[in-house]
C-alpha cells in the first residue's frame, strides 16, 4: 500500500511539473536586439502611420492593445496585453524582434509590414514602417480605450 501511495505521489508530481513547464513558454529575445534603438522619431506623423499599420495587422488579436481581439479566442495562446507596464518596459529592439520574427501563435511580420523590405537582422533598416508601428504601440498604455477611427 505504501509503495502504491509513493508511486501515485511521484506520478502526480511529474504530471504537475510537466504541466507547469508546458505552460511556460518564454519569448526570449537574443541579446543583440535588446539595445537596438528605434531610428524613427515618435512624432504625430509617425504615430499616425504606425496606427494604420497596427489597425491592418495587429488589431484583430490585440484589440485596443488588450489582446482580446476577434481572432484571440481561436488561438492556442492568449495574445499579449500591449498596454501593461511589463510589456511597455521592453526596449524598442525587443519589440522589433518580436514583431519581426513572431512566436507561437504570433506570426512574424518580417514580410508583411509595409516598408520593412530593408529591415535586416539586428537593424531597423532605413524605412519607417517598423519604427512607426513601435511608436504607435508605445501610445497604447496612455489611454484605456482607443478606437480605430479617432485620433490619439
Amino acid at each position: 500500500m505504501k509503495n502504491t501511495f509513493v508511486f501515485l505521489a511521484f506520478v502526480a508530481f511529474v504530471t504537475i511539473s510537466l504541466s507547469f513547464n508546458l505552460q511556460e513558454d518564454p519569448w526570449k529575445v537574443p541579446e543583440k536586439y535588446i539595445n537596438m534603438k528605434n531610428p524613427v522619431k515618435a512624432d504625430a506623423a509617425s504615430i499616425k502611420a504606425g496606427k494604420e499599420i497596427y489597425n491592418e495587422h495587429c488589431y484583430s488579436c490585440h484589440l485596443y492593445g488588450k489582446g482580446d481581439g476577434p481572432k484571440a479566442a481561436s488561438l492556442n495562446y492568449s495574445p499579449t496585453d500591449l498596454t501593461t507596464a511589463s510589456f511597455q518596459k521592453q526596449t524598442d529592439g525587443e519589440l522589433f524582434y518580436k514583431i519581426y520574427y513572431g512566436h507561437n501563435d504570433m506570426p512574424g511580420f518580417k514580410n508583411r509590414i509595409p516598408d520593412n523590405d530593408d529591415a535586416i537582422e539586428n537593424e531597423f533598416g532605413v524605412t519607417r514602417g517598423p519604427g512607426d508601428l513601435i511608436n504607435y504601440i508605445r501610445t497604447l498604455n496612455k489611454s484605456e480605450k482607443q478606437t480605430r477611427t479617432t485620433g490619439l
